[in-house]
């Protein structure tokens, strides 16, 4: 049995946060359940992503998140969310669907959907996740990522493990723990992150130790008390698995990159424990995508094919689309045209297949914008930066002008394919966009490539488009 102990889960981050800062117990929401009959909770969260994708929008609801609403974790949903809701049930209000208002729950003037962060994978190039649940709809806020990595971790947990956090509040205070039944096999971590997106701390803070590792510990705690039945087991160690994903994911994203392979390492020694083949093909997807990130393109490459060979028969051609991308960037980063342009065939080809029930939930983030921004990266590693500029435009353009965040970490990396491509003037114009936008959005990430634009446009400093980038630039307090 896999026994490392890891973090948080940022990919439950957005939707739980504002439960786990709730001054009161959570009431049930019981209009809510009363709204879902006597569907199950799974068959209800088909209906609500059915209905998302009937609006354009894109939700991870799983029978888990419809049991959390229904106890009171989540007070009030997200903005995706409240916009697939009033869709099901046109006439009503969150009110009518048992839900709180958006001011008293976050204690201030609730913001407008234009504000929202983004949706992204936790795991995806941009700055996520969520992640909100990017795993839930990864419309997941900066300040909800702060909120997060600086929250308990008795309370993250048995805020996102839902039939399990009993279970981890008995583990996390020491006390046995009783061997799980089909009851609490619920999937820990089967929901957003990686959230993508989207995936992305505008500060880099490291939550304390014993609070990061609290989770895992307390989930492998649960299975080391082992389970009445064996499919229960499977589940628990899968769901495990992804948890491990996720923690891992806000390791990578926060440039720890040996604690986030660690972590990768153990979802994947989780799924090959269980014949899980679509966790073994979510963790190699993030270990693809890490080793890219931290410079070795040769195990980004290998990663993404055996990502490819795993998830094959499990049908989704979404999910191949990405893996060919993860592989793509590997082949960029070695510098191999060639392979990077036939792994990019082949995502748009995966791609054009559309969407199918055998789609991961974690995916949710991966839409057309996601495809442009990550072919606008592959080009940009291999110097093609006309090319790169083209996608990146692409990519901003098709964003969902809701999501704030996406569309500034597009825009940033347009800005710095035009600086490097000869048109100085045309990328601090898009560098000004950006910085207009970080007044919503507080990311790191999106500053280093800004400062990177900015080194490059310095020796252009005397136009007067990029003198005013420059100084705006120089006079933007970095986020720490």
């Amino acid at each position: 049995m896999v026994r490392r102990f890891a973090r948080e889960d940022p990919a439950m981050a957005s939707s739980m946060v504002t439960s786990s800062q709730s001054p009161t117990p959570p009431r049930p929401n019981l209009e809510f359940r009363r709204l879902r009959g006597q569907r199950s909770p799974a068959e209800f969260a088909a209906m609500v992503r059915r209905a998302a994708r009937e609006i354009g929008e894109s939700v991870s609801c799983d029978a888990r998140y419809v049991g959390r609403v229904e106890a009171g974790e989540i007070r009030c949903p997200n903005y995706a969310y409240e916009r697939v809701f009033l869709h099901m049930f046109p006439g009503r209000t969150l009110s009518d669907l048992g839900f709180a208002s958006r001011a008293s729950v976050r204690g201030r003037r609730g913001r407008p959907p234009s504000e929202t962060q983004g949706t992204h994978e936790p795991y995806d190039t941009q700055d996520t996740q969520d992640p909100d649940e990017t795993y839930d709809n990864y419309e997941e806020s900066d300040v909800l990522r702060r909120a997060f990595m600086t929250g308990g971790g008795a309370t993250v947990a048995a805020a996102s493990l839902g039939p399990l956090g009993l279970a981890l509040d008995a583990a996390a205070a020491g006390r046995p723990v009783r061997r799980a039944g089909t009851g609490e096999a619920g999937r820990p971590g089967r929901g957003r992150a990686q959230n993508p997106a989207a995936r992305r701390p505008a500060r880099r803070r490291r939550p304390c130790t014993s609070a990061r590792r609290l989770p895992l510990r307390a989930a492998y705690a649960l299975l080391d008390a082992g389970a009445t039945r064996q499919t229960t087991a499977d589940r628990l160690h899968s769901g495990a698995g992804e948890l491990a994903i996720s923690v891992g994911w806000l390791a990578h994203d926060s440039g720890r990159f040996d604690d986030a392979r660690s972590h990768y390492a153990e979802a994947l020694a989780t799924a090959r424990v269980t014949g899980d083949d679509a966790l073994e093909a979510h963790a190699f997807c993030n270990t693809a995508f890490l080793a890219r990130d931290a410079g070795r393109p040769r195990e980004a490459v290998r990663a993404a094919q055996a990502a490819q060979r795993v998830a094959r028969p499990l049908g989704s051609a979404r999910l191949m689309s990405l893996l060919a991308l993860r592989e793509a960037g590997g082949w960029a980063g070695l510098a191999d045209r060639t392979g990077c342009e036939q792994a990019l065939a082949r995502a748009q080809a995966y791609f054009e297949r559309g969407h199918s029930d055998a789609d991961p939930e974690w995916m949710s983030f991966y839409g057309e914008a996601e495809l442009e921004g990550l072919e606008a990266q592959c080009w940009s590693t291999l110097g093609d930066w006309r090319r790169a500029a083209r996608h990146a435009r692409r990519a901003a353009d098709l964003q969902d002008p809701h999501f704030t965040r996406n569309i500034a970490l597009y825009t940033a990396e347009l800005a710095d394919d035009l600086a490097r491509c000869g048109h100085p003037d045309e990328g601090a114009a898009a560098g000004l966009r950006v910085l207009e936008l970080l007044g919503e959005v507080q990311s790191s990430r999106i500053q280093t490539m800004l400062a990177a634009t900015a080194r490059v446009l310095l020796p252009h400093r005397r136009a007067p488009g990029v003198s005013a980038f420059l100084e705006r630039h120089a006079s933007t307090p970095r986020s720490t």
